[in-house]
């Protein structure tokens, strides 16, 4: 049973501390861009791949530390990623994270995280997170895909049009919700209408 509670984290006005260089601190870091192109990221490692550089490189919001952990580089920090090739560091950087209450991922050990970063999809405005509890990343991917192919391109006109008929609305909120739920209802009908056909 998955007991995880889906959150939308502004991680361009959060500081995000990740530590390691290697091949899964840049697929982390990819990952973060790509969904939030500001995330506010501060990396600390002793080496970095030309790839993770290159990444790096082409945010102005990554701030990149060449030296090894060290607690003190939690100082400030809201969230918490442990990248290294070093299974004692990255519980270190968790138990230390803990300590101060911060939000923690240990990269690939589920036992260790309080958040996974799961597969994502977006079309414009509309995001869509996608999460196996840690059981198999690999399905979450594949997920993604199949969701980035068969979501139109046109989500976005129409998440515009809804937010703009939802700001003519009168009436209080339970007026609201009624009308928008009769609107994307008639949406989800003639939908599966042009589905069948």
């Amino acid at each position: 049973m998955n007991h995880l509670y889906p959150i939308f984290l502004k991680v361009h006005e959060l500081n995000v501390l990740l530590v390691g260089g290697g091949f899964v601190a840049t697929e982390k870091l990819e990952f973060l861009l790509k969904s939030s192109p500001e995330a506010q990221v501060t990396v600390v490692s002793k080496m970095f791949r030309p790839e993770f550089l290159e990444l790096a490189e082409k945010s102005d919001t990554v701030t990149i530390i060449t030296d090894s952990y060290h607690e003190k580089y939690l100082g400030g920090k809201h969230i918490v990623i442990a990248a290294t090739d070093d299974k004692a560091v990255n519980r270190q950087i968790r138990n230390e994270s803990k300590e101060r209450f911060l939000l923690v991922n240990v990269a690939d050990t589920p036992e260790l995280c309080d958040f996974y970063l799961g597969g994502i999809v977006t079309k414009g405005n509309l995001k869509i997170a996608i999460s196996t509890n840690g059981k198999s990343p690999t399905t979450a991917k594949r997920i993604r895909q199949l969701l980035e192919e068969v979501l139109p391109d046109e989500l976005d006109d129409l998440l515009e049009n809804l937010h703009t008929y939802r700001a003519t609305l009168k009436g209080d909120f339970e007026y609201k919700v009624k009308a928008m739920n009769d609107v994307t209802e008639a949406l989800v009908k003639s939908r599966s209408l042009i589905s069948e056909e």
